[in-house]
């Protein structure tokens, strides 16, 4: 159970739809300070959001950021980018840049926070992941969000003993900028964010936030078949 009342909160990809509801929800709910971190951080009108440079593919970057934010209670791994969507068609080059920063980049800041969190009581690692990391859709993006789905199975064990609550979250289809070309039902990002800040206030270690998810999560315990009738 992480309270949010007086937390200081760090975004990864702060500049996209989820991100920026973050901040946003983490203000509302009680936070002292957000570090709202993106590539080339924007401006935001409220001095309790501080804008940092973060390039989750690069350690340097990183651990300015962490020197920067030593103070932080709760990090939000949510950045992250598409593509790939077709192992075949894609080259091996493409996969490696998205695992580079879907994968690597979330580790590297995890591993990087991880001892700050500790010193600052335990706080929480919050982890984005999607109803890809269990169904394979979308090629690479989906086999990224599936390392780190199992990236975050490994710290949550690994981070209990310094009293790290590790969340991961599993949405479908969000209307961001990430996926807006795309003709079909989206969640809202402020429902989305306001699911996943309630789950870690409950100290919940999983949450799924909608039924899309839920549905596919009941199928894993099933045959390879039910996920994918195509091999019938």
């Amino acid at each position: 159970m992480t309270d949010l009342s007086g937390a200081v909160v760090l975004v990864t990809g702060a500049n996209g739809g989820l991100g920026a509801e973050f901040v946003t929800q983490a203000l509302d709910r009680g936070a002292s300070r957000v570090y709202a971190t993106a590539r080339r951080p924007r401006d935001w009108a409220d001095e309790r959001v501080i804008p940092l440079a973060l390039d989750v593919t690069d350690q340097a970057s990183v651990d300015a950021a962490v020197a920067a934010a030593s103070d932080v209670t709760i990090v939000v791994n949510n950045a992250g980018v598409g593509g790939a969507a077709s192992l075949l068609a894609a080259s091996v080059e493409e996969v490696e840049a998205l695992f580079a920063t879907n994968v690597f980049g979330a580790l590297r800041v995890a591993k990087s926070f991880a001892p700050v969190l500790g010193a600052n009581g335990g706080g929480a690692l919050v982890d984005l992941h999607s109803v890809l990391s269990w169904i394979a859709l979308a090629g690479g993006y989906s086999a990224s969000k599936a390392a780190f789905w199992s990236i975050t199975n490994s710290l949550r064990v690994e981070l209990a003993p310094q009293g790290t609550q590790v969340l991961g979250a599993h949405l479908g289809y969000t209307d961001t900028p990430m996926i807006e070309h795309l003709d079909t039902e989206k969640n809202a990002p402020s429902d989305v964010v306001a699911a996943i800040w309630d789950a870690v206030v409950a100290g919940e270690h999983e949450v799924l936030v909608d039924q899309v998810s839920r549905d596919v999560r009941a199928k894993l315990s099933g045959p390879v078949e039910g996920m994918y009738p195509q091999l019938g």
